[in-house]
């Protein structure tokens, strides 16, 4: 007589996706009674469940006023659950924190270190978001602006101009199963050449050591990326389903020692390879424009996981200091924004167990978008930006001023940089002055929807 997993389930156990090996297994061979059950419990996935108490994760972090401290509390809040994850053994917060999801969700600015896991929600949507400078010698800033305005991309969408692929990149992503379906390839190519929105930019300033004209980009992986980041999703759920049931879904892992595991680190890497392509095809494209040949360039991912050994260090919006983390660094220099009438600092440091080997990313925020509008709702938006980028050159690529990137939607870069000069979070070689920027601004204003709608409202 055969069992079904109805008959399992009477048993006592959990059903999953190994019902089907065991039935199959157990129906071939008769089993029974105790020879069943001690089949079925050797075979069965062994659940792992949350630690009972948080793992201690370090707090590089100071509060200065109420909404600071209220910042601050919200973080570890959602550190103290996050750090209950059952792969967790240790964390940090920089400077720049700030919560975001759910309580248990990793904030902006926190770093968790996983054993044997690659969690995805860890990394986000915006894979290897990442900064990237080059200098371009001496020349005037502006001339460096305009020039990348002229062939940047900011906003939705994509384009064909830039859609060239290195073959052996290609290939690489030909090969890769997360990678290689149509879609994902179409967003390789059509993606390039573009920014984004929400706080990516282009930076132009000086450095202050040497004059010399430098411009820095900030974006990540665009579609790309994100089409990767919903698929490793879903099959990290697939396995909390199997071996973790009570750790909550936005906490799902990989497991790296199973093939799915090492395929999506694989994966990682060549988005990663992309979106260093994707930074150096705007700058060298500016480059060619002006006439200029870089004299420096380094850049830095902020948004990834790193690797040493068992351990994966999970960096949502952290900037990795140990040179290990950047295989491609050639000398040990790293790019902190801070927000777009402060200085791009760059910085070297080295490991300690209070940093674990990162600094911030940038100035971070104590408040939603939402909530700052709405402190700011006494005033237009023009006065607001008039007073804001005073001595700038501030361009939106929409054409439509977006007042939550505006220096007052960040923390105080003074206190951030503070903050790092206590806690040993990287010390400051040089600066890149502000000259001007570029961002994709308030693009839902004249969404092409929006657009449609009052058409046809006409």
């Amino acid at each position: 007589m055969s069992i079904n997993g109805n008959d399992l389930i009477e048993m006592g156990f959990r059903p999953g996706k190994w019902f089907k090996k065991a039935l199959e297994h157990a129906n071939k061979h008769q089993l029974s009674g105790e020879h069943l059950k001690v089949y079925l419990e050797g075979i069965q996935p062994k659940e792992i469940f949350p630690h009972k108490e948080p793992k201690p994760y370090a707090v590089n972090i100071n509060a200065d006023n109420e909404i600071e401290e209220a910042n601050v509390n919200k973080v570890c809040e959602s550190m103290d659950e996050l750090m209950k994850v059952p792969t967790i053994t240790k964390g940090a917060i920089m400077p720049d924190a700030c919560p975001t999801g759910p309580s248990g969700h990793i904030p902006v600015g926190g770093i968790a270190v996983a054993e044997n896991a690659i969690h995805p929600a860890m990394h986000s949507a915006d894979i290897c978001c990442s900064v990237m400078m080059t200098s371009l010698g001496y020349i005037d800033p502006k001339l460096v602006l305009d020039a990348a305005h002229s062939i940047t991309h900011f906003g939705p969408g994509g384009r064909d101009d830039f859609s060239d692929i290195p073959q052996d990149l290609a290939d690489r992503i030909k090969e890769n199963e997360f990678l290689n379906s149509e879609r994902s390839i179409m967003l390789s190519r059509k993606h390039l050449g573009t920014q984004g929105d929400g706080n990516h930019f282009l930076y132009v300033g000086q450095s202050e050591q040497t004059g010399e004209t430098i411009i820095v980009t900030h974006h990540g992986s665009r579609g790309f990326g994100a089409n990767l980041y919903r698929q490793g999703m879903k099959v990290a759920e697939s396995f909390r389903k199997e071996i973790s049931p009570k750790t909550m879904k936005t906490n799902a892992w990989i497991p790296y020692d199973t093939e799915k595991g090492k395929l999506y680190w694989e994966a990682l890497q060549i988005i990663r390879a992309w979106t260093k392509l994707n930074h150096e095809i705007l700058h060298d494209a500016t480059a060619r424009i002006i006439k200029k040949h870089p004299t420096q360039r380094f850049w830095n991912e902020h948004n990834f996981v790193f690797k040493n050994g068992k351990d994966f260090y999970h960096g949502k919006g952290a900037t990795p200091l140990d040179d290990s983390f950047v295989p491609d660094s050639t000398n040990g220099l790293r790019l902190i924004p801070l927000n777009m009438s402060e200085p791009v600092l760059i910085v070297k440091g080295e490991t300690t167990d209070q940093n674990l080997g990162f600094a911030p990313h940038g100035a971070g925020r104590n408040v939603s978008r939402s909530h700052h509008k709405r402190t700011n709702s006494d005033r237009t938006i023009e006065e607001i930006f008039a007073q804001e980028t005073s001595g700038l050159d501030v361009r939106f690529f929409s054409k439509q001023i977006d007042i939550t990137e505006l220096p007052s939607a960040y923390k105080n870069a003074q206190a951030v940089q503070a903050q790092m000069q206590t806690y040993g979070l990287g010390e400051v070689i040089d600066k890149v002055l502000p000259y001007g920027c570029i961002m994709a601004g308030d693009w839902n204003k004249d969404a092409p929807w929006k657009k449609r709608k009052r058409r046809k409202k006409e």
